[in-house]
């Protein structure tokens, strides 16, 4: 046994790291198991007859060969043991990122520099304009860069609690607002973009003041701000639709309330459902009945004769992001109404096709996959519209999610755009792989070792498919549960 053990790790530490391809795109590998240096996720050269390639591995595992089949068959005029003796190897396949297109065969594969790295992902294609998020995980120092213009196409962005999500979309909004003109539309439900418009007061001083200079398009409404900063809806601002999901209203079931409803916001134009039910109408007898016993009428959000509602806010183009409170709302019907009406009214300015990112964070609840009250199957059905059909009109998805297992499948499986962090649940990272395919199915399964802060991003916003680290904000975060965060020697990861 002892003689086994030795020759197998004799041939085990003569195996040669070697890479192959058929069509120049895309390489298998092998390589000795000991002291593997190649990792998945990272980057290799590929060295050989002609230039040297850039390669990512994409696929890699441990594996049983007999050292035949790896070119170590028996050479000493020994019986065959040594080519039918089981070696442990590594086994792998990948992408080619740069060089020379064409076959080749039997290269030797080393771990990529960063500079080699670095110098390869520059020439990537894309736009000129890039931002930058963070570094690689797996070429230290290396920058993290995402092109703005991918997102011209929906992203999901999905996270467990505690995973940085919170954090790593307020870094890439607040790249976007300082890059380029996209506008950005933010249903924030856990006040996480409360104070947005502020730099962070440990922020380097030079980036503080590009902030400041941007600060003035920022805007927020919510509850907890002064009388122009408030959130506030109007009655007749909300579509017929929004009106009859309110009031729990079938067209046809409740038609003769229902028309009642379309009569009186005709003729008297009311702000709020309180209106409705003090009206001298005889035929408003039942609906305001109706409005009586579902207290839509206490709902602090309606405008109540004031100025400045949310729809006069998303009609402002001064204001170049728009973070809409959710979380600063006292209920749960309140943060339904207003999530819905922010999408009805965007969905409703299409056709003036001006560029909007429209961000959902916690989607499971604005768009479920099983939505259960007529506020949020209204909400859903638009959603999945925009998903659907709105980027012919400008209307761009950023998806949050802590579970995307529970974000209706017609949302999330139209996004083309990934950036995944740690996920902790197994069904998950499954349904990740399912509606999103041009992730790296084994990319997508390192999430549930991800630390705080690190992430897989593929797509169109990215250059490939990359194993990155987040950097730090320079804008304030909100929200009840955020920890400081810090740019330590890990490459800026928070």
């Amino acid at each position: 046994m002892e003689g086994y053990r030795t020759l197998r790790a004799e041939l085990e530490r003569a195996v040669l790291p070697l890479a192959g391809s058929l069509d120049g795109r895309t390489f298998t590998l092998q390589a000795p198991l000991g002291g593997l240096e190649i990792a998945l996720g990272g980057y290799v050269m590929l060295e050989g007859d002609g230039p040297p390639v850039l390669g990512q591995v994409r696929w890699l595992e441990r594996v049983v060969v007999e050292a035949g089949t790896v070119g170590l068959g028996a050479d000493d005029g020994q019986d065959d043991l040594r080519a039918r003796l089981a070696l442990r190897v590594a086994q792998g396949a990948g992408t080619v990122l740069d060089g020379a297109p064409g076959p080749f065969h039997d290269r030797l594969a080393r771990p990529a520099t960063p500079a080699e790295v670095s110098a390869a992902t520059g020439r990537s294609g894309g736009t000129s304009t890039r931002i930058e998020v963070g570094t690689l995980a797996l070429a230290p120092g290396v920058p993290a860069v995402l092109d703005p213009a991918g997102f011209d196409r929906h992203t999901f962005l999905c996270g467990q609690s505690g995973s940085g999500k919170s954090y790593a979309l307020g870094l890439m909004l607040e790249q976007l607002v300082l890059h380029t003109g996209l506008r950005v539309v933010v249903l924030d439900p856990n006040s996480d973009f409360a104070c947005f418009a502020q730099a962070r007061a440990d922020a380097p001083p030079e980036a503080a003041a590009r902030w400041h200079a941007v600060a003035g398009g920022i805007a927020v409404r919510s509850m907890d701000g002064g009388d122009a900063e408030r959130l506030r809806l109007r009655l007749d601002e909300l579509t017929p639709e929004l009106q009859g999901a309110l009031l729990r209203l079938d067209p046809v079931v409740d038609r003769e309330e229902y028309a009642e409803l379309r009569a009186l916001i005709a003729t008297e134009r009311p702000e709020s459902v309180g209106e409705l039910a003090a009206t001298a109408r005889p035929e408003g007898r039942a609906l305001a009945l109706r409005v009586a016993n579902l207290r839509t009428a206490e709902l602090d959000v309606w405008a109540r004769g004031r100025a400045g509602t949310i729809a006069d806010a998303l009609e402002d183009e001064s204001i170049r992001c728009l973070a809409v409170d959710l979380g600063s709302l006292a209920t749960r019907e309140e943060q339904r109404l207003v999530a819905a009406a922010v999408l009805e009214r965007l969905w409703d300015r299409r056709k003036r096709r001006s560029p909007v990112l429209l961000v959902i964070d916690e989607a499971h609840n604005v768009c479920p996959a099983e939505p259960e009250d007529p506020l949020t199957a209204l909400a859903t059905a638009t959603a999945v519209r925009i998903a659907g059909e709105g980027r012919k009109f400008g209307l761009h998805l950023l998806v949050a999610t802590q579970r995307p297992v529970k974000v209706h499948e017609n949302v999330s499986s139209q996004c083309d755009n990934l950036v995944l962090m740690r996920m902790n649940s197994r069904t998950d990272t499954a349904t990740v792989r399912t509606l999103l395919g041009f992730a790296p199915p084994a990319l997508v399964d390192l999430a549930t070792d991800f630390g705080l802060g690190e992430a897989l991003v593929a797509g169109k916003i990215a250059t490939h498919p990359a194993l990155i680290r987040f950097g730090s904000r320079i804008s304030c975060e909100g929200g009840g549960g955020v920890a400081a965060h810090r740019a330590e020697d890990d490459g800026g990861r928070p």
